[in-house]
């Protein structure tokens, strides 16, 4: 019953910037946690940076400060800020948010940095 829409996707040059936002929808139940997780081609799914319903934050070690996840209760986004963006950085971007009962995922958008 939740549903999530990734947006804000597509190309930009190694060492510009890229917002993509996650727009949720649909829950009657509290979501706890939401993440964006990102999956490069020929490699696994991995977590990119997360948030609790309370505003706590975690980032990949690897990101090294160039990421940063947030909250727009008005909205109902989670937006991910992406700095200092690398070709490695090229991948899909998924949105992801938990409740007690369940967990949900988006379709992904497409980031491709390129030199």
């Amino acid at each position: 019953q939740v549903q999530l829409v990734e947006s804000g996707g597509g190309l930009v040059q190694a060492g510009r910037s890229l917002r993509v936002s996650c727009a949720y929808s649909g829950s009657i139940s509290p979501i706890t946690y939401m993440a964006w997780f990102r999956q490069a081609p020929g490699k696994q799914r991995e977590l990119v940076a997360g948030i609790t319903s309370g505003g706590g934050t975690n980032y990949a070690d690897s990101l090294k400060g160039r990421f940063t996840i947030s909250r727009d209760n008005a909205k109902n986004t989670v937006d991910l800020q992406m700095d200092s963006l690398k070709p490695e950085d090229t991948a899909v971007y998924y949105c992801y948010a938990t409740t007690l009962g369940y967990a949900y995922w988006g379709q992904g958008t497409q980031v491709t940095v390129s030199s």
